[in-house]
């Protein structure tokens, strides 16, 4: 694997770990130990990921106007996913309101990460020397760790967030 596709894998296996995570989470009912379980750990891995990917991968991004608008685009749409999931989380589990908007979350957030996979990331390869790939990539494992250790689920409805 060179090491302009190896963050790029790394990147991959959280989405894959998240993918696995929504699919259990759908199968969750009501407010249930398992359902605020899977929710839980969606909320600090997603949180976790999206912000070790913007200090590794995206402000590296950032630095090269080719991909700009995409680099953007991809921290806009995390910022509204991390509201989403504070506004599902301040939203009662058992309502029929909390699968709605569970669901429109896991389809905003598949289509950011295939999003990312398939168009993002091989445009990105392109503009990446080894040595980004090297800091990106030890960045990435040092901030997941660290944001992970931080990470919480935060309820607050949508209506209340801060702009």
């Amino acid at each position: 694997m060179s090491e302009n596709t190896d963050i790029f894998a790394r990147l991959k296996q959280d989405h894959d770990r998240q993918r696995t995570i929504l699919e259990k989470l759908e199968q969750t009912h009501g407010d249930s130990d398992d359902r605020r379980a899977w929710f839980e750990q969606f909320t600090i891995d997603a949180k976790s990921h999206a912000a070790a990917e913007e200090q590794a991968l995206y402000s590296t991004m950032m630095r090269k106007p080719e991909t700009t608008d995409e680099t953007r685009h991809s921290v806009a749409e995390h910022h509204e996913i991390e509201e989403a999931l504070n506004d599902i989380a301040a939203t009662d589990m058992s309502s029929g309101a909390w699968l709605i908007k569970f669901k429109e979350l896991k389809h905003r957030y598949l289509h950011h990460i295939e999003e990312e996979e398939d168009e993002h990331f091989p445009d990105f390869a392109k503009f990446l020397t080894d040595e980004d790939t090297r800091h990106m990539r030890a960045v990435f494992e040092h901030r997941k760790k660290e944001e992970k250790a931080e990470a919480e689920v935060t309820p607050e409805k949508k209506d209340d967030a801060k702009e």
